[in-house]
């Protein structure tokens, strides 16, 4: 083995995160400064680049500034901004972020001069999209369509290169005038500097082709473009592409003679990349354990001079630091984690890690919306790119507000609420708080759900609210308790299909809230009524074979200091088919997945027809399809229900005929419906306005307000809103 090849983790390892055994101390790596040299780091901690969708229009520039400033506030050393453009041909999006001209100045410096206020350093990234683009005018090494974009590339020609190159040294000469401490070159996660690198893409025979040196010719030709733009006392930062995951990506041998080879040409930081967007393996989603990947970044830092930093799934102290102190990287990069909680660092470094709001690495408000071209924001904190509307300012006026229903909404209500200084009293029926997380929570593979209880646990506690458990509240104990206000969040409760099919009330039937509860337990062959997000969780839950039977967890479920362990790494990485070893040498780092035995067997059924799971997200949906596909799960679009004996259900199939399954348990995940009893009827048809009643004003809120697929984005978004307008 070479002497850079090292041993990937088989699992991650939990420290815990409860602020009795942590202190300010307990992060020395992670507040170590860093000497570049000419500009040090405060500390190791980096926010990533994403796309938030502000950087592609000159009028949302203040906007992105305040995002930013909240972040620098927030004590990281370094940010990184979404991707800007050298030219038109690198739009990601038709008249997307681009700096290419001296007018593009004045905006970007709103950006610095807010982060500079608070210490940090700012850098601006360098994406061309290459083949990527959705646009008519991409380009690439050669004319491969991806699978991404609707539009074919041209092959890029030596003068389009050489044009190029100079485009790159522009923008980041621009970007040095606005006030950027250095740049980030994109070439990774398959955008156009990538496409240069790999086999995958470049099918040259030109002097841009053919072996690892000459595929990597123009990306060097960039680097040292911008070094000479931009002096020496300039950071630059080369996002490299640690393992393709793609057929014919590189091997990491060719990983390291890119990045001695980058360091070389003037690159003063190597950042990781892990994956093309187009690879069918996961990298980001929440499945993927933590740190899945430093390895990979301990191979490349070995033989590095020039600092290495880690990313992709990093989302705690606990894993930053563990990775920092066993020299798997110098630096640590976080992007979504700074979306979900901007307070990261301060908090961390003041011994507060329960009160962070973590990345559970969701998707669905960031990358989601980027993908369909919407404004990103953040699932746990729908505040984040929405700084300059959604504000949280103290109250001049405090009130009593009662808020009924611990759910993510009520609890999202109650938190903005206290902040704001309202007297606010938290009502939940149950003996724990959570509401649909909890469900949630316990699905394989959605493990960080559980951090998502715990932040608001103590973060109500911190803000002063008071929590009554097990209260079933009417309207004698509102009218007692002399509120002003009301909030309903009461959420949902699944639909019952009894009285609507045949033997929906017999023993083997239960919803999806008693078997993910504990309360019953599925046997060993069982039919899903129901194809929609929570059927898929269903399937992955009752067929994962890393899943922990809630009937062996007992009561430790709801324990806060409760974590079941996520799949082991190198059982992941044989399941979706990763290279184990960190030096791998195969093309990509991909070799065969491991076939699977599945814990049960499952019969997954919708009404309609066509494909299951059409309204998954997207970066992320087609995680769970394959997740099903390859456990097993037989899959039955456009049936009919008939009736639900003791052999199993009778359904009728797209064909006419009648069928059995011989199933054991049947659990339906046949949608919601709301609890709203409490909310006074109103005769505006319009719901979202509050309510007179007994001299308090009621407003109504999340599932029950209206009943969808477990839709905690919206309902912590309408608890945050109702928590800021009163």
């Amino acid at each position: 083995m070479p002497a850079h090849a090292s041993t990937r983790h088989t699992s991650p390892k939990r420290i815990a995160t409860n602020t009795d055994e942590h202190s300010q101390s307990t992060f020395p790596h992670i507040f170590e400064p860093l000497d570049l040299g000419f500009t040090t780091l405060k500390n190791r901690i980096v926010m990533g680049s994403m796309h938030t969708g502000l950087e592609d229009r000159f009028y949302n520039y203040g906007k992105l500034a305040a995002y930013f400033e909240k972040r620098a506030k927030g004590g990281v050393s370094m940010m990184i901004t979404g991707g800007i453009s050298p030219n038109r041909e690198g739009w990601l999006l038709p008249f997307g972020g681009t700096m290419s001209n001296p007018l593009d100045v004045h905006n970007h410096k709103k950006v610095t001069d807010a982060a500079h206020k608070h210490g940090a350093k700012m850098v601006m990234q360098i994406l061309h999209s290459g083949r990527y683009g959705y646009h008519p005018f991409v380009v690439s090494a050669s004319p491969i369509k991806s699978p991404i974009s609707p539009f074919k590339p041209r092959q890029m020609s030596i003068k389009n290169i050489e044009q190029t190159v100079e485009d790159y040294a522009r923008c980041a000469s621009l970007a040095k005038d606005a006030g950027y401490d250095g740049v980030e070159i994109m070439g990774s996660e398959g955008y156009l500097l990538n496409q240069f690198l790999s086999r995958h893409v470049n099918q040259r025979n030109d002097e841009y082709g053919g072996d690892i040196h000459g595929r990597m010719k123009f990306p060097l030709e960039v680097v040292r473009a911008v070094r000479e733009a931009t002096g020496k006392d300039f950071i630059i930062i080369y996002r490299l592409s640690l393992i393709d995951l793609v057929p014919d990506g590189n091997v990491m041998d060719e990983v390291i003679t890119v990045a001695k080879a980058l360091e070389e040409a003037g690159v003063t930081i190597i950042n990781t990349g892990i994956g093309w967007h187009e690879a069918r393996v996961p990298t980001i989603v929440t499945s993927v354990p933590r740190s899945t990947f430093a390895s990979d970044t301990a191979v490349v830092t070995q033989p590095m001079g020039s600092p290495v930093m880690a990313a992709n799934r990093i989302n705690m102290p606990d894993t930053a630091e563990q990775l920092l102190a066993e020299g798997e990287a110098d630096l640590i990069q976080m992007a979504r984690p700074f979306l979900a909680d901007p307070e990261w660092v301060n908090k961390a470094q003041a011994g507060e890690v329960n009160r962070i709001n973590t990345c559970i690495a969701c998707n669905q408000a960031c990358l989601d919306h980027t993908f369909e071209h919407k404004r990103s924001t953040c699932l746990v904190n729908p505040q984040a790119c929405y700084e300059t509307e959604l504000v949280y300012k103290p109250t001049k006026s405090p009130k009593k507000v009662a808020v009924v229903g611990g759910g993510v909404a009520g609890m999202s209500a109650s938190v903005v609420l206290a902040k704001r200084g309202h007297d606010v009293t938290l009502f939940e029926a149950k003996d724990v708080l959570g509401g649909q997380f909890n469900y949630a929570k316990v699905i394989p593979g959605k493990e960080e759900f559980f951090e998502t209880i715990r932040y608001f646990r103590n973060e109500l506690d911190y803000q002063g609210v008071t929590i009554k458990l097990n209260t079933k509240v009417d309207d004698e104990v509102l009218k007692s308790g002399l509120f002003d206000h009301v909030v309903i969040a009461t959420g949902v409760v699944p639909r019952d299909l009894a009285g609507k099919l045949d033997g929906a009330d017999a023993p083997n039937v239960m919803s999806y809230a008693e078997l993910l509860s504990g309360a019953k337990e599925a046997g060993d062959t069982v039919a899903v009524i129901g194809a929609g997000g929570i059927g898929f969780d269903v399937s992955e839950y009752l067929t994962a074979r890393h899943s922990e039977p809630l009937h062996e967890i007992g009561d430790k479920v709801n324990d806060p200091s409760y974590r079941p362990e996520p799949q082991p790494i190198d059982e992941w990485m044989a399941e979706w088919g990763v290279n184990e070893n960190p030096d791998y040498q195969t093309d990509g780092g991909l070799e065969r997945p491991e076939s699977i035995t599945p814990k049960r067997q499952v019969y997954l059924m919708q009404r309609s027809k066509g494909r299951l799971g059409k309204g998954l997200n997207k970066t992320s949906g087609w995680v769970h399809r394959a997740h099903i596909k390859s456990h097993g799960v037989y899959q039955m679009p456009g049936v009919s229900y008939e009736q639900i004996t003791p052999e199993g259900i009778w359904v009728t199939t797209p064909n006419g005929h009648s069928q059995l399954l011989r199933v054991d348990s049947v659990v339906v995940c046949a949608g919601q419906v709301s609890v709203n009893d409490l909310m006074p009827k109103s005769s505006d048809k319009d719901d979202s306005k509050p309510v007179q009643k007994n001299g308090m004003t009621y407003h109504l809120i999340g599932g029950a307000k209206l009943a969808g697929e477990l839709d905690a984005k919206r309902a912590n978004r309408e608890g945050a809103e109702v928590g800021a307008k009163i």
